[in-house]
């Protein structure tokens, strides 16, 4: 595991997405696994000025987010169907065909994980995984208990993500209940994973990561025993390291 340590915000945005830039730039064909939430807007905003400035052709892309809420439409303002089509795919033009994006008003929703799961499988699984973490050390939505052994499944978010989550919204009562997430061992099937960690509330979680105890109760601890990840984090989610 490689960590880096920056000073500020900026800087972990500016860093990463020159990583994600030259792996795009190299790899046309790339598959992506994405992450939605506060910490991941200045990289997306970064990555998608670096591609559109050096006329990267991304027509081969593609990109499979992480998690979707559970009841919210395709163009609810929250949703991360809105999120991703404003931050990343149409700045960059990228098709229907391109992102992948679990269907939350699916009517059978465990088929729905299902098919999710599949889906990323047989078009031959994750290059490189994004990831933010919760305060309680979750990946995805991947609260503490779950299986490091999961796959794309639905789950009850604590009320502890719900309360985080609630800014975005008019009110708690609006903050979906449940939502659907790619499972840690989906995200562990990536080749590369690349966390990001930013604020003091992300400290607990970090220390967790490099130096506690392998466990499902920080389901981030599940990145210990992957063989290339690498965190990129401010120095704020570093004070404990």
């Amino acid at each position: 595991m490689q960590v880096i340590q920056v000073a500020d915000y900026e800087e972990m945005s500016t860093k990463t997405a020159a990583f994600f830039y030259c792996s795009t730039k190299g790899r046309p064909n790339l598959h992506l696994g994405l992450a939605t939430g506060s910490t991941p807007i200045g990289f997306y905003e970064k990555l998608v000025e670096r591609l559109q400035a050096n006329l990267v052709d991304v027509s081969h892309l593609r990109t499979f987010n992480l998690d979707e809420y559970i009841g919210l439409h395709h163009d609810h303002p929250q949703s991360y169907h809105t999120f991703m089509r404003n931050l990343f795919y149409q700045p960059l033009g990228l098709s229907k065909h391109q992102t992948f994006i679990p269907d939350g008003t699916a009517e059978d929703i465990e088929q729905e994980c299902e098919r999710y799961e599949q889906q990323i499988q047989e078009l031959g699984g994750l290059h490189i995984q994004l990831l933010g973490v919760g305060k309680n050390g979750h990946i995805g939505f991947n609260e503490p208990g779950t299986p490091f052994d999961s796959r794309t499944h639905c789950v009850e978010l604590k009320s502890s993500t719900r309360e985080a989550n609630a800014r975005f919204f008019e009110s708690m009562e609006d903050v979906p209940t449940h939502a659907i997430t790619m499972g840690i061992g989906t995200i562990l099937e990536a080749e590369k994973i690349v966390l990001l960690a930013s604020g003091e509330e992300k400290a607990e979680a970090i220390y967790q990561l490099v130096h506690g105890t392998y466990s499902e109760k920080w389901p981030i601890t599940a990145l210990q025993k992957h063989k290339d990840v690498t965190v990129y984090l401010d120095e704020d989610a570093g004070k404990l390291l």
